[in-house]
């Protein structure tokens, strides 16, 4: 199978390459960067695709800054809503199937329940908005994956909530985090391993890619500091007294009874799933200075 991975070099694109060389079945990955197919050019994404003529395409790249989307609501657009028409496009000119990563945001927060997939969305700032026409945009294709994951933390990309709270713990002994967003943090790694599994089925449809349970960033961060042996006090704080620039979903939790139905496996626990990207930050970590010391 050929598959074409966009946005390789941020977190779930990354471990979708990763996931898919692990799994050793002499698949062809395509990962190009962004000099070789900018998704916002149509005339080159369509020859792109058309040329290479992958089996499945696993459409990671996107505008994924919350806040800064507020600002720069059209560079959001241009990436998460024409990008993605290109790709769909181009993923029916060759008939390949199109996973397409999409986000809790799409929802208000408002129900006191958890969110089935089914449920109305409403996205209260640009972000959640643009993924959302995006979703619009490759319902219209008939052979898509649509999986809306959330607080999402890896090894590749730019940066995330661990990776920073770690960060700050280096010189901080107190912190205020936001204790009244409630959702599932997601390991790229695991949410790789189901997107692949998805690439390899017919059971077309939307679904949550989240790890199981839920948490607060506030109870995450705490967690975060625990496992890797940081003393920093953590103040739960509301979201209207952190003043971010985009306004937040306060609740996100995400029914997993579409993967139930369609038979895949739920990812595991965010807490183990913290456990296991820890140990992997300290082995990186641990071969960086091995290099050094070279």
């Amino acid at each position: 199978m050929k598959y074409l991975i966009t946005g390789c070099s941020g977190q779930v694109g990354y471990d979708c390459f990763r996931e898919i060389v692990s799994r050793g079945n002499n698949d062809e990955v395509l990962a190009p960067e962004h000099e070789v197919l900018d998704i916002t050019n149509r005339e080159s994404t369509l020859k792109y695709i058309k040329d290479t003529c992958p089996d499945v395409i696993i459409h990671c790249a996107a505008y994924t800054n919350v806040d800064a989307a507020e600002n720069d609501c059209h560079t959001a657009y241009d990436i998460n809503v024409n990008g993605t028409q290109n790709i769909k496009d181009g993923a029916s000119l060759v008939g390949a199937k199109l996973i397409y990563v999409s986000t809790d945001y799409v929802f208000d927060g408002t129900k006191d329940g958890i969110y089935e997939m089914c449920d109305e969305a409403k996205p209260i700032n640009v972000y959640g908005q643009t993924k959302l026409l995006g979703e619009e945009i490759v319902r219209e294709y008939s052979k898509y994956f649509i999986v809306r994951t959330s607080w999402v933390f890896g090894v590749s990309g730019r940066g995330n909530f661990v990776k920073t709270m770690l960060r700050l713990a280096e010189t901080h002994d107190k912190l205020r985090v936001v204790d009244d967003q409630i959702g599932s943090p997601t390991y790229s790694k695991d949410l790789a391993r189901l997107l692949i599994d998805m690439s390899t089925s017919e059971k077309y449809g939307i679904y949550p890619g989240n790890n199981d349970g839920y948490t607060s960033w506030c109870d995450f961060a705490r967690e975060i500091f625990a496992l890797n042996g940081k003393n920093v006090e953590v103040e739960g704080i509301n979201t209207k007294d952190y003043n971010a620039t985009a306004p937040r979903p306060l609740n996100t939790r995400l029914s997993k009874k579409a993967l139930d139905d369609a038979g895949f496996k739920h990812l595991p626990h965010w807490h183990d799933a913290l456990i296991r990207f820890s140990e992997e930050l300290k082995l990186n970590d641990k071969q960086k200075n091995l290099r050094k010391e070279k």
